[in-house]
């Protein structure tokens, strides 16, 4: 029975949220609050697939999540918004909760494509090169939606809170709530699955000598572009729960700051720990709403305390541990979805 345990805490934990947010036990900000921990775990876990397990350097996964988030409100707007900027709606507003694990993917799938894109040339280099290049996409990306007036351009894009409402009068359930837990149960048990199998086994063989792995039959650059694909898929994902939770994106939502904000989660948590990339982005969510009194000075308070941690714990929070590493009677739990 252990495969049913992870589904069934999942399943419980899910209930109770979305009751405690019904009977309005969790109010508006605290609602808020979970479901951008919940994106940012979906962000850091993706990265850390690339920068921890893989052992490359990418710093422009903002620029994936924009693809996910664009295309995926694009399509929810397009379809089931009757007033909204791309003309009358194609489908009734009802459907809407219903489809809306599909607009979901197609956002994943774009971030998926436009990742390959990117993968195909820069893993026939080495070394920072890859850093460079996805840097410079993430301002490829924001440029081009800047000058793209069919989706606001610089002004932005709107349209998803309707969409969203709409999901409310089918059935009234906080299910911007219900879909970002989804998503990041979802984006863990699929990396988990990926980091234990074959091609996972691959790229920390990767990580650790890649010559060696190519002279042991790996094929090295396949396996690169399957996890780069992975990682900025579910950062399209994030993207997209992203711009349905704000109802509103633009350009500057997704600039070289909140790439910075990824790669500080990864390197918090620790590099290669899937229960560090969670822990460092529930942490870090909860530091930033702390310090958001402080406004611009957060910004120098947060950088003094992860320069803090890099020169006393250089690893992160985990380094490539897992909880179940710490707490044997973890593992059981943490293997379930294995078997």
């Amino acid at each position: 029975m252990k495969q049913y345990t992870l589904a069934v805490a999942t399943l419980v934990f899910l209930v109770l949220t979305t009751g405690a947010t019904t009977f309005g036990l969790l109010d508006a900000y605290y609602q808020l609050v979970l479901m951008f921990i919940g994106v940012n775990i979906i962000l850091s876990a993706s990265l850390n697939l690339i920068n921890g397990y893989m052992g490359e350097f990418s710093c422009g996964h903002a620029g994936f999540m924009a693809v996910g988030a664009y295309v995926s409100s694009v399509l929810s707007v397009w379809l089931f918004t009757k007033d909204g900027k791309l003309g009358a709606a194609l489908l009734s507003p009802d459907l809407a909760v219903y489809l809306f694990p599909a607009i979901l993917l197609a956002g994943t799938v774009a971030a998926a494509l436009a990742g390959l894109l990117v993968a195909i040339p820069s893993f026939r280099t080495r070394g920072d090169y890859l850093a460079i290049i996805t840097l410079a996409v993430n301002y490829i990306v924001k440029s081009i939606i800047e000058n793209t007036e069919a989706v606001g351009g610089a002004r932005g894009f709107m349209g998803m809170k309707k969409v969203v409402d709409a999901m409310t009068e089918a059935a009234d359930l906080p299910w911007m709530m219900i879909w970002v837990m989804i998503g990041t149960v979802f984006t863990l048990l699929v990396i988990r699955r990926f980091v234990s199998s074959t091609y996972g086994k691959g790229i920390v063989a990767i990580r650790d000598d890649e010559i060696a792995a190519e002279l042991m039959s790996v094929n090295t650059r396949r396996l690169k572009m399957v996890a780069f694909m992975l990682s900025s898929g579910l950062a399209g994902l994030a993207g997209g729960l992203f711009a349905h939770i704000l109802g509103y994106i633009n350009p500057g939502s997704f600039t070289i700051m909140k790439s910075t904000e990824c790669l500080v989660m990864v390197y918090l948590g620790g590099m290669g720990s899937l229960s560090g990339s969670v822990l460092s982005a529930v942490g870090f969510t909860l530091l930033l709403e702390l310090l958001r009194p402080l406004e611009l000075i957060k910004w120098v308070v947060i950088p003094f305390m992860l320069i803090l941690l890099m020169l006393f714990r250089p690893e992160g929070i985990m380094g490539s541990r897992e909880l179940s590493d710490l707490f044997p009677r973890l593992r059981a739990y943490h293997q379930a979805g294995r078997e």
